[in-house]
């Protein structure tokens, strides 16, 4: 049985490291680097090259079938650590693996909320300018604001059918003058209130199911479809509930989530949930975008594992003030730094313990580490230590 087993492992990992087209291992050096797919599967870059064949033909997945443009197709960074892991003296970790978001450890400073101040907490973000939270959850009032030593400041939001009204609140952004925008779920719209709660503007057209949003530092609001596989860029007059427009400025995305604007670089990166067959067989990809939306790179759950040896299950993600990108995991119940776009991805734990289910991150201006616990249904900020 220890015979079969080694031989089962021996074979895995041949399997993991050549290209399942021409059957030869995978390299650093051309042609043999390996290339990742839209879908998610992993070719060696002169197979890549043959797709399209003399004729430049329209390029499809071997394996599934999925169309792709040879823009779309990146590095695939973790075979290639993993390659220099193996090929490396003494099997020592690469550097472009022990890199990591700098500064001293974090601890637990403050926990707001709980159970029966907040219900199932879908989404939490930091105004820049005041210091303020806010979190939209499932109680009677959706929408809480907190001041930043915790003091709740307001409820808003109402369960309802009116225009005001919120139904099923998914996520929350602070626009750049300090209004809070919302995702309603329940409405297919986008919501815009005051610090008083006042409804100023509601954007339904062109939406099918709004899911995720954060502000641009140029004061836009960019939001993801989930089910039309898109993003949009909202601008607007908040003061006076005026929408300029709402354009669509990324499709051919699946089932995309989160999504973070970048303070520093202005970079998009998108949590896309993928689906597959089976029962608890999703997955996640994580996207990031340029200032003029072309994919820069991409790391999926299978991408991840690789690095660390679980599941990983991405349901957040932030950008911190040095334009690092953070994501919480519900698998690993922590919250991970994946590195600015220029070295994505690293893999450096920043919280690893004392979390149940954390489904929202954001950064204060103090430069804070918030999390959304909706495991114990709680708010919790971390500090420096």
């Amino acid at each position: 049985a220890a015979g079969m087993a080694s031989s089962a492992d021996c074979e895995a990992e041949l399997s993991l490291l050549e290209c399942r087209v021409c059957f030869e291992p995978f390299s650093p050096a051309l042609p043999r680097r390996p290339r990742n797919l839209p879908c998610g599967h992993v070719l060696c870059r002169d197979c890549l090259a043959a797709l399209g064949g003399p004729g430049g033909r329209r390029l499809e997945c071997p394996f599934c079938r999925r169309p792709f443009a040879s823009a779309d197709t990146s590095d695939c960074l973790p075979l290639l650590q993993l390659l220099e892991v193996l090929g490396a003296a003494g099997g020592g970790i690469p550097a472009s693996l022990s890199r990591g978001a700098a500064g001293a450890a974090l601890g637990l400073r403050l926990s707001l909320g709980g159970w029966g101040s907040l219900v199932n907490p879908t989404g939490v973000a930091a105004c820049p300018k005041t210091g303020r939270l806010a979190v939209a959850h499932d109680g009677k009032k959706r929408i809480h604001v907190f001041g930043p030593s915790g003091t709740c400041l307001r409820r808003f939001g109402e369960r309802g059918d009116a225009g005001n009204d919120i139904k099923y609140a998914l996520d929350i952004t602070f626009a750049l003058d300090g209004h809070v925008v919302v995702t309603d779920g329940g409405d297919r719209a986008v919501k815009v209130f005051d610090f008083d709660g006042r409804g100023v503007l509601a954007v339904r057209e062109g939406f099918c199911l709004p899911w995720g949003l954060d502000a641009t530092p140029e004061g836009e609001v960019i939001v993801t479809d989930s089910e039309a596989g898109a993003l949009y860029r909202l601008t607007a007059d908040f003061t006076n509930g005026e929408l300029k427009k709402c354009q669509m400025i990324r499709s051919r995305l699946i089932s995309p989530r989160g999504v973070a604007v970048s303070p520093v670089s202005g970079a998009v990166v998108v949590i896309e949930h993928l689906k597959a067959q089976g029962p608890n067989s999703g997955s996640t990809r994580v996207k990031i975008f340029n200032t003029e939306m072309d994919l820069i790179g991409q790391m999926d759950s299978f991408g991840l594992n690789l690095i660390f040896p679980s599941k990983i299950y991405t349901t957040a993600v932030a950008f911190d003030k040095e334009g690092r990108v953070i994501v919480t995991d519900v698998c690993s119940q922590a919250v991970i730094c994946l590195g600015k776009p220029e070295e994505f991805p690293i893999f450096n734990p920043l919280i690893s313990h004392g979390l149940s289910y954390p489904v929202g991150v954001t950064y204060m201006v103090n430069n804070s580490l918030v999390v959304l616990d909706s495991g114990d249904h709680s708010i919790k900020i971390y500090s420096s230590t």
